[in-house]
């Protein structure tokens, strides 16, 4: 099935992407022409969801360059060096868009020497490579878990994980997406994830664009209906996740697992090998990021909250990786020990790279 949607496109002179803080009332694709745009609207969370913001800072690098005089190789390295801390400084959390900007930067270090104008064109076909990349890559992620899901099975997921939030075809929704299209009948019940809904707004519209059934259901619902034995598997996404398989990803994904853990409930995170970032021995040195407490006072721009009423705002939280049954990447089913889990993968990766 393809993708009834683009999420992010590179368009030669400016890139195009789905407004998503629209969504669903409205299906608007924008037009980002500088590096301060894309910056805002990574910021605003136009564009979300680690593999995107991934995608969306290389795109945004490329598009810093792409008037750089050709004449000046000093001018044009303390342009790029610029650029690339512009697009850093927007987001945290989400290792995704550090990894994009490292490897652009390895780009051009490999090319350093040549005239400017193939530094420009090395670095363009690496940002629109990158989207290639992950379209693939959420396939085999999606092929590599689709066997967790069985027919029948009832699947709860928070936040949002779908082709939204990746260059296509989803991580969390991903498995989903690849079960059902083998012809398993399955339910996907979305939590809202206050406070910008991006269950309610994102997840639900997804589903019920790949016709895959689907039921809305408000955070403090989760608990109620496992109790009940409605809900068989949990797939979520990740923004980061820690060597030891401790994973950040929307805050109440932390409590989600919880409830999953005392109802006996498997709990999966699906994401590729660059959430994983080896560097952190534990999520305890995941970075949090903290937002406008606005997003939690306001809905649409309507006050639901007493004036001058105090608010936190942390958009993510982590969970422990004694609580995640697996971790579905592109290279297969991590399980516990995490790490040696992953330095296999990585070195099937790099096998793979290298032949």
């Amino acid at each position: 099935m393809d993708d009834p949607f683009r999420t992010i496109e590179w368009k030669g002179d400016h890139i195009r992407l789905l407004d998503q803080t629209l969504l669903p009332l409205a299906e608007d694709y924008i037009e980002i022409k500088t590096v301060d745009q894309m910056c805002s609207a990574i910021r605003r969370l136009a564009v979300r969801g680690a593999p995107a913001i991934g995608v969306a800072a290389g795109m945004g690098i490329a598009l810093g360059i792409l008037s750089a005089n050709e004449d000046d190789h000093e001018a044009f390295e303390g342009l790029l060096k610029n650029v690339s801390r512009q697009i850093a400084a927007t987001r945290p959390t989400a290792v995704n868009l550090f990894w994009a900007v490292d490897r652009m930067m390895n780009v051009y270090e490999s090319c350093r020497d040549a005239n400017i104008a193939e530094i420009k064109e090395r670095l363009i076909r690496e940002a629109v490579l990158m989207e290639q990349e992950d379209r693939m890559l959420c396939e085999r992620i999606g092929r590599a878990g689709k066997d967790l899901i069985e027919d029948g099975d009832t699947v709860l997921t928070h936040c949002n994980a779908g082709g939204l939030a990746t260059a296509g075809y989803g991580t969390a929704l991903g498995v989903i997406r690849a079960a059902h299209e083998e012809g398993k009948r399955i339910q996907v019940i979305s939590d809202e994830t206050r406070p910008l809904n991006q269950g309610a707004r994102i997840t639900a519209w997804e589903l019920q664009k790949l016709g895959i059934p689907v039921t809305l259901i408000p955070d403090n619902t989760a608990g109620a209906l496992m109790k009940r034995g409605d809900i068989d598997k949990v797939v979520v996404g990740a923004d980061r996740i820690a060597a030891n398989g401790d994973a950040a990803n929307k805050i109440g994904t932390y409590s989600v697992a919880v409830l999953a853990r005392y109802h006996g409930i498997p709990f999966y995170v699906a994401a590729p090998l660059s959430t994983i970032d080896m560097s952190l021995a534990s999520g305890a040195g995941i970075p949090i990021e903290e937002r406008d407490p606005r997003e939690v006072t306001h809905i649409g721009g309507v006050c639901i909250a007493p004036d001058g009423v105090k608010a936190r705002n942390i958009a993510f939280d982590v969970t422990p990786h004694e609580l995640v049954r697996g971790i579905i990447t592109e290279c297969g089913v991590a399980s516990d020990p995490y790490r040696e889990a992953f330095q296999t993968y990585f070195g099937k990766k790099k096998e793979e790279i290298s032949s």
